[in-house]
Order: C-alpha cells, then structure tokens, then sequence
C-alpha cells in the first residue's frame, strides 16, 4: 500500500517540476543546443557516490531525448578543482546553464556569479552559496525533516520513554539544521531523554570511536540518532562488539541502499530511515535541462521532502543499482 507521506513527496516533487516548467517567471530564451555543464564532488564516499551515479542517470536520459543536447559532467575532489572546472565548462566547452554542488559554499560562490555574469543560467544544489545573487535556482533537501521525522519517530518506538544518543555531522549549516529540528521534536516528550551529542563527521570510522565512547560511559540506552546511514553502519558495528542488547533501535538518515535493504528484511535494529537520496541531483539536472529548453526559469527555491521510510514504503526507496 502507498503511504500518504510517499504520496506527499510525489506530490511535492510533480508540483516543483510544474512550476519549473510552466509556472516559473519568464526567462530569455536558452540558445540551441542547450550544452549543460553540471560540476560536482567526485565520489568519495557512498553519498557522493550516489551523486555520481545519478548525475550520469540524468546525462543519459536527456541526450537521449534531445539529440544535440550536452550534459557535461565534471567530478572534483578540493574546491580549487571544482572552481577551475566551472571556468574550463565556460571556456572550453561553452556551458549555457551549469548544475552546481558546491565542495564549499564560500568558495564556489565567486566562480558562480562569475559565470551567471557572463550569460550562464545556474542552478545550485544541496549546499548553498553564500550570495545567493550568484544563483538563479536552488534544490535542495529537506533538512528540518531530516531531523524533526527521526526525532517523533524514536519518541514513538520508545513509547515516550527512554534515553537516547546522538551523533551530529559535520560543524555546518546542514547539521544545525537537522539537529536543532530534532531537539526541537525530541523536547516534545520529556521522557526522552538525550544523553549526550557528538560529532561523527558523517564518517564510519568516527562514528564507531564516538559509539564506543557512548556504550563505555553509558549502560542504558534505548535508542541512537546516528543522523546518516554511513554514520549507522560504524554505530551498529561498535555495539555489536560490546554485545549490547540494551539498545533497541538505531535510526540513521538518507535513504541509502544498505538501509532500506535492513528495513525490508526486517531487521530488529534498523526499522526505519529518512529520505535525503543523492537522487535530488538528477532531479536538478532533468528540471534545468526542461525548463531552459523552452527558455524558462526554475522557482528560485525547490526543496525536496525528506520521508520517513518504514517497512511500509521502502520498496519506493531501495535502488540496487545505484552506489548509495
């Protein structure tokens, strides 16, 4: 059965794509053949890896569709790379919109307002600028629910009652995001009470050492926030080795494979996630692509819904193919 939260975020996202292709401002026409550069982090890790991944799903798709059409892909690894590739899709290959996922936000900013001064239409993706003048569009995932959804889940598993720990991100505006919406959830049941937040880095590695630091200093826990599915698996690795039986559920986030492959073969620990799929990029790539194809503009802010994904609707979720 399709659960109305899934509903939702179909909805959500057929709502941004009309108003990306058809109820947007008027925008100059896009010279043909559209060639599109989309400049992105190279894969390091299974998130990034999933951009890759659907970064090229998109290009595929829409040279295939529009003869002509050119999807330029060009993956960095350190922000000096990215800000020179963004100048090589304007020089050497004469981009006319580019895709952007900025390594860093303050760096990529002045690279991308140079090439939307020279004509370019630029769409930025997840991580934003800090102008945001240097932009014409931004997609972006849904942070607040990231956290808010984990945070009513847990309470609920709990029955209002338990302790929990948390492991944050990366120092950013994203982790304040989703952290600050789970206290704020989380506040809601006084019952639940977290024992203590540290940083992770989106890491396995670190979040093992900084779980193993939590099951020595605490012997009751109830539940942990491991705020990203990578994060999870070092987590889930560390009780296993303490041979914990205290812990009941470890939620992580961002709908990665090995997650929702858990979640439908029922797995005691890991009965639920949240939706902040790389796929957003492909989402971003199709719907700049359309619209400057009939010369029209993106809304200037598109956020795709965060889901809660439970046996229920995993089925949605769960790419086998794709690296994340």
């Amino acid at each position: 059965m399709r659960s109305s939260s899934s509903f939702t975020r179909r909805s959500a996202l057929i709502a941004a794509c009309a108003l990306a292709l058809g109820a947007g401002p008027a925008f100059a026409a896009a010279p043909a053949p559209l060639t599109l550069g989309v400049a992105i982090p190279t894969a390091t890790h299974g998130f990034t890896a999933g951009i890759v991944y659907w970064a090229n799903q998109a290009k595929r798709e829409l040279e295939a569709a529009n003869p002509g059409m050119k999807v330029i892909i060009k993956a960095a690894g350190s922000t000096p790379e990215q800000a020179n590739q963004v100048q090589d899709l304007l020089v050497v290959n004469k981009m006319n919109a580019l895709v952007l996922l900025p390594l860093e936000s303050a760096s990529l900013t002045q690279p991308a307002a140079q090439v939307k001064n020279k004509g370019v239409y630029v769409t930025v993706v997840d991580r934003g600028l800090t102008n945001p003048a240097a932009q014409n569009a931004y997609v972006a995932g849904d942070n607040g629910a990231f956290g808010r959804l984990a945070a009513g889940y847990l309470a609920k598993q709990l029955n209002g009652k338990g302790n929990v720990v948390v492991l944050r991100g990366m120092p950013s505006t994203i982790d304040n995001e989703r952290v600050n919406a789970f206290n704020d959830e989380i506040r809601k049941t006084p019952g639940i009470k977290v024992l203590d937040a540290k940083y992770g880095n989106w890491n396995r590695d670190d979040a093992f050492k900084v779980m193993q630091d939590y099951l020595t200093r605490f012997r009751q826990i109830d539940a942990v926030w491991a705020a990203d599915d990578d994060m999870a698996i070092g987590v889930l690795k560390a009780i296993e080795q303490a041979k914990r039986t205290d812990i009941k559920e470890v939620f992580g986030g961002g709908g990665a494979k090995l997650a929702v492959k858990r979640i439908l073969d029922a797995d005691k620990l890991v009965q639920a996630d949240v939706s902040y799929s790389p796929k957003f990029i492909y989402d971003a790539i199709k719907m700049t692509a359309n619209a400057r194809l009939k010369g029209q503009a993106l809304p200037p802010k598109t956020i795709v819904p965060s889901v809660l994904i439970t046996r229920d609707n995993a089925k949605q979720f769960y790419f086998p193919d794709s690296p994340y």
